[in-house]
């Protein structure tokens, strides 16, 4: 099936690529419409309990670390109910490159490319992603590794250059509506970057050095989190929590403001560079995973068969997941989050429980 390996670092580069992914655009507009001004306290506590949501995905990984999700689904819960899980589960990565690639086209369409409709625009982002996904897991890891470095050093450029148009009166007053909408905009934080790295049980038998993954994922969600808790942080403090949460991509109307002097302007393409990285490997690597998935449970051993027929879906899905950019970010802030808790919470937690009552069994049994 997949017969490459990728190393802890590598890994570790690709959690934080993932967990920043299209978040870095359109997640502070989410908390900021809850929590208003102590959105960046939903922040920091989203990114509190999102780290011990990778470490729940983590433990579930070692309790059987040369099997993916599909397989060990079937191991747990018995074959057909394993199958029933692992096609439900199919869906989620299907839906999530399709609702991704719609974002592409909208912000696309409505921001640099204005008269190309939206179809050309997906179907370019699907012809790149089909290739991408065609490489394999480890060419996605080695270029992933170069790319951070690019990635990194854009983000300290464009923090630095908005520093000085922070104003620490936007923040003001502090828990003004009390802690109640600091957790439910923490519940947004906590869903959109951590409890989607659920796909990462698919892959973690194609990482060497099986017994430090779990903190290998913590770092790299903990590093992911850190920018996006900057991301939302900076969005309050400039922007001030109404323009945030009218705004379809926040931050990049914070980009927008950048000046530098009389002679350096519209230096936004940062961010958009920055986000189409991010975005570009979080789709392509669900990409992979829903063929891989799909291989699995089929029992095809050569998953890259799959990658043009599911091209095709995913380029006419993405057209009709939305009627607009407006219902598309509407739907997604409010229901999308209790999506993401059914596969990033939820089947996990399942997971975990019938292992341990069938270890238990199985020890009286020995006995």
């Amino acid at each position: 099936m997949e017969n490459k390996k990728i190393d802890l670092p590598q890994f570790t580069i690709l959690v934080t690529l993932i967990t920043v992914g299209d978040s870095i655009l359109v997640l502070p507009a989410i908390p900021a419409a809850l929590a208003k001004q102590d959105a960046w306290l939903s922040a920091i506590l989203g990114l509190l309990i999102g780290l011990f949501v990778v470490y729940l995905l983590g433990t579930v990984g070692k309790l059987y670390p040369h099997l993916t999700l599909v397989e060990y689904n079937e191991k747990i819960l018995g074959k057909w109910p394993g199958i029933v899980v692992s096609i439900l589960f199919i869906f989620y990565p299907l839906l999530s490159v399709a609702a991704h690639v719609r974002e592409i086209g909208d912000f696309t369409t409505t921001h640099i490319m204005t008269n190309t409709p939206v179809l050309m625009v997906n179907l370019i982002f699907v012809v790149i992603i089909v290739m991408g996904a065609r490489l394999g897991i480890e060419v996605i890891a080695r270029s992933g590794e170069i790319f951070f470095f690019f990635f990194t050093i854009l983000f300290v450029v464009f923090v630095i250059a908005l520093v000085p148009l922070i104003d620490l009166e936007n923040v003001k007053p502090i828990l003004e509506g009390g802690i109640k909408p600091v957790i439910n905009g923490a519940f947004t934080v906590v869903a959109f970057p951590f409890m989607e790295l659920l796909v990462f049980l698919m892959v973690l038998p194609y990482v060497n050095h099986q017994k430090k993954i779990r903190k290998s994922f913590l770092i790299g969600s903990l590093c992911g989190g850190l920018v996006l808790v900057i991301i939302i942080a900076f969005t309050i403090l400039i922007l001030g929590y109404d323009l945030t949460q009218r705004s379809f991509y926040p931050t990049f109307a914070l980009a927008k403001m950048i000046r530098i002097g009389d002679f350096l302007e519209r230096i936004e393409v940062i961010l958009a560079v920055m986000w189409i990285l991010t975005t570009y490997y979080k789709i392509t690597f669900y990409f992979y995973i829903l063929n891989l998935a799909i291989a699995q449970i089929v029992r095809i051993k050569e998953y890259k068969v799959l990658l043009y027929p599911m091209g095709m879906i995913i380029t006419v899905l993405s057209i009709v997941i939305s009627p607009n950019a407006a219902y598309f970010n509407d739907t997604i802030s409010k229901y999308w989050p209790f999506y993401d808790s059914t596969f990033g919470v939820f089947l996990p937690l399942l997971l975990l429980t019938v292992a341990f009552i069938r270890k238990k069994h199985e020890k009286i049994g020995y006995n």
